[in-house]
């Protein structure tokens, strides 16, 4: 063992107590002589010295599958909030602070991302400092996160993946922990709420594909189009992205005056470079945010929004289905995961040439021209997909129905005080064509 090694050592026996029953597996440090991340065998007691935490059974992820994180932007706040206050503790001024995780490999990996995360966010490191800081002493690996589909696993998102694109989000003001509304983030995620999720705040909103008729069916309501109205006002959505069969009638949407665009694919499947184009394309015409949807608002969804990261924000692929799926967990599904890591390359390279472009007109342009230009309106053309390509096809339930099934069966948590706030907008306690 290196002099540095024997030094680590030294300073986890100090910490830890020495015992064989604490002896962490490695323990990363994070502020020296303040906060500590280790992975133990039993539940530590804690000292004069030391005082040790664990998040395991308290933020816990709600699967679809096999699926077992990264936890949801929620969890990340409240993480950070719980870390923060026994940081500023009067009582715990003088103590050493240890998150400690258990040797359940799934819990280790979300429990991991959550206190790098805190590092990202509130401690000024990289990803890749805080990444290192969790693989010091031990060397130790951490399981990669896996999607949401039932069957093999043909893509893995690791922890530093998810740091990354916290990190990219947090560049890109995606989200601000000073302002974030955790209660209603918490609420409209539900189903039983609209089963919706800001992805980029004022730009993309995921949800679930609306039905024709508000009605609640095996104790959790289904929402029509009408019901989205009032938030999608308050919030300036001005057009929806359809990207599953025609279930509604899309003129509830533009008598209403939203714009509706429809990219019709298979559920589970990957969008043509076309409709790849054409959302794209929209997207960028539209002065307010877009609301897009399949049948669970997960897969296809995420899978153009994360197209959209990739060409404006330069995301990685993994950093895109990162971000996503910590704003939407189970979004980006099977082969929808290699085809964005496809696309990696040619979206950068349509991005910067926009933005190159952008720059050049920009230059030259008068403030007349620009005025002009920012007032132009596109409308897209009408689809050209044949009427029988806008079915889904194949015998029984698709993906997205099964995924959505999932979901709906989860139980409503507990009423918080923030959610308590909100009462009155349940769709639950109102009458079923009541808007959310």
């Amino acid at each position: 063992m290196t002099v540095e090694g024997v030094r680590h050592s030294a300073i986890l026996s100090a910490l830890f107590g020495g015992t064989d029953e604490s002896e962490p597996l490695g323990a990363a440090q994070f502020i020296r002589e303040r906060l500590y991340f280790a992975t133990l065998r039993s539940k530590p007691k804690s000292t004069a010295n030391t005082h040790y935490f664990c998040t395991d059974d308290e933020f816990v992820y709600e699967n679809f599958y096999a699926d077992f994180g990264p936890l949801n932007l929620a969890m990340l706040y409240r993480y950070c909030c719980k870390l923060n206050k026994k940081l500023k503790s009067f009582t715990l001024t003088r103590k050493r602070i240890v998150h400690y995780t258990s040797f359940d490999q799934r819990k280790r990996s979300n429990a991991a991302v959550l206190i790098a995360g805190y590092a990202v966010i509130y401690l000024k490191k990289t990803p890749e400092e805080a990444f290192r800081a969790l693989i010091s002493g031990s060397n130790a690996s951490y399981l990669p996160f896996r999607d949401a589909s039932f069957g093999n696993c043909t893509f893995n998102l690791t922890v530093l993946d998810c740091l990354q694109g916290i990190r990219k989000a947090l560049q890109h003001g995606f989200f601000d922990f000073e302002t974030f509304d955790v209660d209603e983030y918490e609420h409209y995620e539900r189903v039983e709420n609209g089963d919706l999720n800001w992805i980029v705040p004022g730009k993309f909103l995921a949800f679930s594909g609306p039905h024709p008729k508000s009605k609640i069916e095996n104790g959790y309501p289904l929402h029509a189009p009408e019901a989205y109205f009032p938030y999608f006002r308050k919030n300036n959505v001005s057009t929806v992205v359809r990207l599953n069969k025609k279930i509604y009638d899309s003129n509830r949407f533009t008598d209403a005056g939203f714009d509706h665009t429809d990219l019709f694919f298979l559920d589970g499947s990957t969008p043509s470079d076309a409709i790849t184009r054409r959302f794209l394309h929209v997207c960028e015409s539209t002065d307010g945010a877009v609301a897009v949807h399949c049948k669970a608002g997960l897969g296809r969804t995420g899978s153009l929004i994360g197209c959209y990261l990739m060409k404006h924000y330069r995301f990685t692929a993994s950093e895109a289905i990162a971000w996503i799926r910590v704003c939407r967990p189970g979004s980006v599904i099977g082969p929808q995961q290699n085809f964005l890591e496809e696309k990696q390359a040619s979206m950068w390279l349509l991005g910067d040439s926009q933005r190159s472009q952008k720059a050049k007109l920009e230059e030259r342009a008068t403030s007349r021209l620009i005025s002009s230009m920012d007032d132009l309106s596109l409308n897209p053309p009408h689809s050209n997909l044949h009427e029988s390509e806008t079915v889904d096809v194949g015998p029984g339930l698709t993906q997205g129905d099964k995924l959505r099934a999932l979901k709906n069966r989860r139980s409503p948590r507990p009423a918080t005080a923030g959610a308590l706030r909100l009462e009155e907008m349940k769709i639950h306690s109102r009458s079923a064509s009541q808007p959310l």
